[in-house]
């Protein structure tokens, strides 16, 4: 049964790990710039052995304010959506898309460091779309959709059409949100933003009867107790036969 105490509850643990994790991003940026040091070499640096750090550190590293904050909005918005409507696998998901991004990104991208949370982005959005397809679900597939209004301009992220964006870690986030879309397609059929199903009617729970449900004859209801009870009823009950009989005749 649906508790809007329970939905409201629901909904701040959701904000909650996004809101974190792009604030502890701002806290990084911050002190990187006033402490005037540069985190940049933390990045994924293709098929090097060092380079295999940034696997885990790049999402954390951004090369400027503007660069972070086009990755706050949609990491806050699509960080929302994994853990409220995923949340049964919304921690193994994301730790499998951090890893195949990264991972992605060492192997296919070109010799230079590759920074930033975009693959991560590119891996939750991809991730929502294809799970609606593969699961072919109608709530899931309206979220989808609703993914590709809000980000379909995303695509073009996808080719190197821009100097200095590291179109490989978006290719490598998408695959990854491909690949975790197929393979969680039967495991979690995730709730769309759902306010709770309805409980079926009880009929103990009726109140009135309708109009279209006949009337029960409560003078023919005999108590179920001693047999004393039971010859009273009885007698009773013979009584109103034959005084509806005359009143008929």
């Amino acid at each position: 049964m649906f508790s809007l105490k329970a939905e409201k509850a629901r909904v701040k643990r959701s904000f909650l790990l996004p809101l974190s994790f792009v604030a502890l991003l701002w806290l990084i940026k911050i002190v990187e710039t006033a402490a005037g040091l540069s985190f940049g070499k933390l990045g994924v640096y293709p098929r090097e052995i060092e380079g295999l750090i940034g696997i885990v550190l790049s999402p954390f590293i951004h090369g400027s304010f503007t660069h972070l904050f086009s990755n706050s909005w949609p990491l806050v918005m699509l960080g929302f959506i994994i853990m409220h409507s995923y949340r049964k696998i919304s921690y193994e998901l994301i730790f499998w898309i951090f890893l195949i991004s990264g991972i992605g990104t060492w192997v296919i991208g070109r010799p230079s460091y590759h920074i930033g949370a975009s693959g991560v982005v590119y891996g939750f959005a991809f991730f929502i779309f294809f799970s609606g397809v593969f699961r072919k679900d109608l709530k899931s597939m309206a979220l989808a959709l609703l993914v590709v209004f809000l980000y379909g301009g995303m695509v073009w992220g996808l080719l190197p059409i821009k100097e200095g964006m590291s179109f490989e870690g978006h290719i490598a986030g998408a695959f990854a949100g491909v690949v975790c879309a197929y393979y969680f397609r039967g495991i979690d059929a995730p709730p769309i933003f759902s306010w709770g199903d309805e409980e079926e009617e009880d009929e103990k729970n009726i109140v009135e009867d309708p109009f279209w449900v006949p009337k029960k004859d409560k003078s023919k209801d005999i108590p179920i107790g001693d047999s004393d009870n039971i010859h009273d009823w009885e007698v009773k009950y013979n009584f109103i036969e034959k005084k509806k009989g005359k009143d008929n005749s």
